[in-house]
């Protein structure tokens, strides 16, 4: 599938880093691994976790860790037994779609300039209006019930 935006999901040597040390990378807080209790996704894959049967790591990240250098770190979750990372190109990842999703396109600064809440699956026309913007960079999605971070979008 080819798009006019890239899906960023969590770089594998992040994961890699608080899989291998239980810490979290940046902040060292300490990871929590357990069997998933919630669907997710994981950062890392962008998949579902199974619940009651994937074990999944939660640790401390900061999305905006690579755009601003004031830190805004998060918990999010990653498969604690591995997983290939999303590939960047494949498009937005049908199975997020099938929650709510709040996506908040940012300009330079970390500033937003705009929001879409999707909880009808269209998310591709969120995408679309959000990056027709000139004042928006990027933009990150959140899952609207949690408010947790899942991904970063942007133009190709």
């Amino acid at each position: 599938m080819r798009t006019d935006y890239r899906v960023i999901a969590i770089a594998s040597d992040v994961v890699e880093k608080a899989r291998a040390t239980g810490r979290a990378p940046r902040y060292g807080h300490p990871t929590h691994t357990e069997v998933a209790a919630g669907y997710g996704p994981c950062r890392h894959c962008l998949r579902h976790f199974r619940v009651g049967e994937e074990r999944r790591v939660l640790f401390t990240y900061d999305a905006f860790a690579d755009t601003d250098a004031l830190p805004l770190p998060g918990p999010v979750f990653a498969h604690a037994d591995g997983c290939e990372r999303y590939p960047e190109d494949a498009g937005f990842p049908r199975q997020l779609g099938e929650h709510p999703l709040t996506l908040t396109g940012y300009g330079r600064g970390r500033r937003p300039r705009a929001d879409e809440q999707v909880d009808d699956g269209d998310v591709e026309s969120a995408i679309q209006r959000l990056l027709a913007r000139s004042d928006v960079d990027y933009i990150h999605v959140r899952d609207t019930k949690a408010g947790c971070f899942d991904l970063a979008i942007e133009r190709a």
